[in-house]
């Protein structure tokens, strides 16, 4: 089954990381992709760029209409993801708990949906 792990984390708090220690932050999530990929879990995945570049759009009586940002204020913000495919629940969470966003954000583990 694939399961999508959504990677939540406090963008202020990466801000005020150093370069260089994000640097090696960035290298712990290079090292996880690769165990993912090692594991046969791996399907894809990327980082988004900060709220600051997000758009929500809405429509509402056949009207379309966008705001800059989220649509809510959260201290934890959606800054990236990975989709795997486990062999059930248990692998997926913990799949997530070996992310390095686990330890200063949270993890959401949600299966797809089978649309056919």
């Amino acid at each position: 089954m694939k399961y999508v792990l959504l990677i939540y984390a406090d963008e202020k708090a990466w801000a005020a990381i150093p370069p260089e220690q994000q640097g090696l932050e960035y290298q712990k999530y290079v090292e996880y992709s690769r165990w993912l990929e090692e594991q046969g879990l791996l399907v894809g995945g990327d980082a988004l760029e900060g709220t600051d570049h997000a758009t929500t759009v809405r429509v509402r009586d056949g009207k379309t209409s966008t705001t800059d940002g989220p649509f809510a204020e959260t201290k934890e913000q959606l800054g990236g993801y990975y989709l795997i495919e486990a062999d059930d629940l248990d692998a997926a969470i913990d799949a997530a708990a070996r992310c390095p966003g686990a330890l200063y954000g949270s993890m959401e583990v949600r299966p797809l949906l089978d649309m056919s």
